[in-house]
């Protein structure tokens, strides 16, 4: 063994590089093969797996949407910073580090492969990057750690390496290996032979600030466990209907653009959505009826649970009994007028009104498994969510958010309570009555309101306080209570400072 020249923060810096710039060839050999398969989006799914329960919502209700990417991150420096400790091991001891890093790809190829829906083909990316990370550091070793211009040199190289392989994985990610994005554009939506109810002339107030009767897709709520988005290539793409029924079946895309199609409006809510919060949205949905779809296979009057599974393994359980209830419940393969976003889906999910998203709001949809609730248990339940409940009745305050000039304000802001809708919404102006306020129009109690109010505010500082009522008479209640386990409730308030 040659006696290193380097010094230790030499041998730290080649050893976060080298790693770095293997776990970018390995993301981009994922690109390439199976995004799914990215040696950090393996290694944060297998950490979502271990975590306890209390931190994992702990974490969630302290980031909210950025817990994914912050996760994502938080494991890739971990990462560099074993790869520091590794090249400054290297230094005098090459054994050790050579284990090291083997074994670090070892994890990532074990957490690649326990993966559902991926097989033993997804540890490749995993030991791609042990391989490069290796052998960028027998190279150092052998050649570059005496020279100080050499050093540089290497370490230069190497990190363009890594830059050029990151900037490629993105591309490959978004492109994919099926032309994933181009294959979704190119399918045309027939129209829909049962048409959706269209709301009345007043369905937006067009109120600055407001949030649109419809949210456009790009600015829809996104909230699911997909470290890596799923790209499905619909060519290959089924869905399967089994279990607890008279015979199997499976349909293909094209079996579902034959069928009745069915446009509705439908609000979607996230469990998890604060009072106030922004993870609820209404969009219009283009698919086919649930239960008609069902009924073929013959269900088993006994299978009160419909468990509905995504392509990466996640699931949700659904009351049988309310897929066939009348509602509009939808295998949906548009939004908005347009093919599911890949987001949002492609190029099947679910649309069930009245309950929240992690019990009936499936994306990327490949199964639905008659059940029953006392023999399965789907993802969320699992982990210390309630099991199907219905959807709190809400209301939230748009504008104004903090500031206003006196005179005339326009309050305005949306209300829902999906599959009951909503009859009156009520704003209170510090601690004084209780002064309905104008609704917009609504086809069908499975959207959510926008609701208005124009109030004569005068200068200094107000609390305004908003209340709903549902389509069955019941009053929001006023008891605050957390998301966990089955939705937050509550009134909803701003502070307000009128000049």
């Amino acid at each position: 063994m040659n006696t290193p020249s380097a010094s230790p923060r030499a041998w730290a810096a080649a050893g976060t590089v080298a790693t770095l710039a293997g776990l970018a060839l390995g993301h981009l050999a994922a690109a390439l093969l199976a995004p799914r398969a990215a040696p950090l989006s393996a290694l944060s799914d297998a950490v979502i797996a271990v975590v306890p329960l209390s931190v994992s919502h702990w974490f969630i209700e302290l980031v909210g949407t950025a817990d994914k990417p912050l996760l994502i991150l938080g494991i890739g420096i971990g990462v560099a910073v074993v790869g520091a400790l590794v090249g400054v091991v290297w230094r005098t001891r090459p054994w050790p580090g050579r284990i090291a890093v083997v074994l670090l790809g070892l994890l990532g190829a074990a957490a690649a492969v326990t993966r559902p829906g991926l097989d033993l083909a997804a540890a490749v990316p995993s030991l791609i990057a042990a391989a490069a990370a290796l052998a960028s550091l027998e190279w150092w070793s052998r050649r570059w750690a005496g020279e100080d211009a050499g050093r540089r040199g290497f370490l230069l190289v190497l990190g363009g390496v890594g830059a050029a392989a990151l900037g490629s994985s993105w591309w490959a990610a978004r492109s994919g290996p099926a032309g994933i994005e181009a294959q979704r554009d190119a399918v045309a939506l027939p129209e829909p032979d049962l048409p959706v109810v269209e709301p009345g002339p007043v369905a937006d107030f067009e109120v600055r600030g407001l949030s649109p009767y419809r949210v456009p897709n790009g600015d829809f709520y996104r909230i699911d466990t997909a470290i890596t988005v799923p790209r499905i290539d619909v060519d290959t793409w089924s869905l399967r209907v089994h279990g607890m029924v008279d015979r199997e079946l499976t349909f293909s895309f094209d079996d579902l653009l034959g069928r009745e199609l069915i446009e509705r409006d439908i609000t979607l809510a996230c469990v998890s959505n604060q009072v106030g919060g922004d993870l609820v949205g209404n969009a219009r949905w283009l698919g086919v009826s649930l239960a008609d779809l069902l009924a073929e296979a013959g269900p088993d009057p006994a299978a009160d649970q419909l468990v509905s599974r995504s392509t990466d393994g996640w699931t949700a359980g659904t009351p049988t009994e309310l897929v066939f209830d009348g509602r509009d419940a939808l295998i949906a393969i548009g939004m908005n007028g347009a093919p599911l976003p890949i987001d949002h889906g492609w190029p099947v999910r679910l649309v069930i009104p009245g309950l929240y998203g992690y019990v009936s709001a499936t994306k990327w949809l490949t199964e639905l498994e008659l059940s029953t609730f006392d023999s399965y248990n789907a993802y969320w339940i699992t982990r210390g969510w309630s099991t199907p409940r219905p959807i709190k009745t809400q209301s939230r305050i748009d504008t104004p958010r903090s500031k206003a000039g006196s005179g005339t304000v326009v309050v305005a802001g949306v209300a829902w309570a999906q599959h009951r809708g909503i009859s009156a919404v009520e704003l209170r102006v510090d601690d004084g009555e209780w002064r309905p306020c104008d609704l917009s129009d609504v086809a069908t109690g499975d959207t959510w309101r926008q609701w208005k109010y124009e109030w004569d505010a005068s200068a200094g500082d107000h609390t305004l306080t908003v209340r709903a009522t549902d389509g069955e008479g019941e009053v929001q209640t006023s008891e605050v209570q957390g998301v966990i386990p089955d939705g937050a409730t509550g009134l909803h308030r701003v502070e307000v400072k009128v000049d």
